[in-house]
């Protein structure tokens, strides 16, 4: 039997699988840090399970997280996504991710990607730290901070120090599995 980190349930596949494939494995792609930064905005007081199980949805009701597609949504296109079950609807939300896909053309033009803007939080190298339990992460640290306050400068919404932590984690700037989990090791050697 595997040892993974304490918040990964063994009965769940589909939290089971973001866990072991996806979550802290650094990621470069401006698309998938777009579709990232969203989910995670979403998120906010939600549960992980529930975001992923609607994961699909939010890929088909925003254009499979292309930038350039979302950041044309007009009022008609967000009154219809407020309809649709397969995404949180929350107003504030789903205005957020058009705006935020906004931004985030707005970064490209200025730093060339998405990617080269974002990894500056973390000198462009993943932070390995060597927590033991969950009880010793924490829910921000002083680099989610200083990137929480340079995206709400750019305009960016839902992107406060909490969630910029665990976005941190999430895209693998920040290797946060627990040492005695296996991807501890495995996403280190990469």
């Amino acid at each position: 039997m595997k040892r993974r980190c304490e918040w990964a349930p063994t009965n769940d596949p589909l939290y089971l699988a973001y866990h072991d494939t996806e979550w802290g494995v650094p990621s470069h792609d401006d698309r998938y840090l777009y579709e990232m930064l969203t989910l995670e905005g979403a998120q906010a007081g939600l549960s992980w399970s529930t975001i992923l199980r609607k994961r699909d949805g939010y890929q088909h009701a925003f254009a499979q997280f292309d930038a350039r597609k979302v950041a044309r949504f007009d009022r008609r296109k967000v009154e219809r996504l407020l309809q649709d079950p397969g995404i949180v609807r929350n107003r504030l939300k789903v205005e957020s991710t058009v705006n935020n896909a906004r931004r985030v053309l707005e970064v490209q033009q200025e730093f060339g990607t998405f990617d080269a803007y974002i990894w500056q939080f973390v000198d462009g190298e993943p932070i390995v730290n060597r927590w033991r339990r969950l009880a010793d992460i924490p829910a921000e640290t002083a680099e989610s901070k200083a990137m929480s306050k340079d995206l709400k400068k750019r305009g960016f919404r839902f992107v406060g120090p909490t969630v910029c932590y665990a976005y941190l984690q999430g895209v693998g700037m920040v290797n946060d599995h627990v040492t005695s989990c296996f991807r501890y090791r495995e996403i280190r050697g990469r």
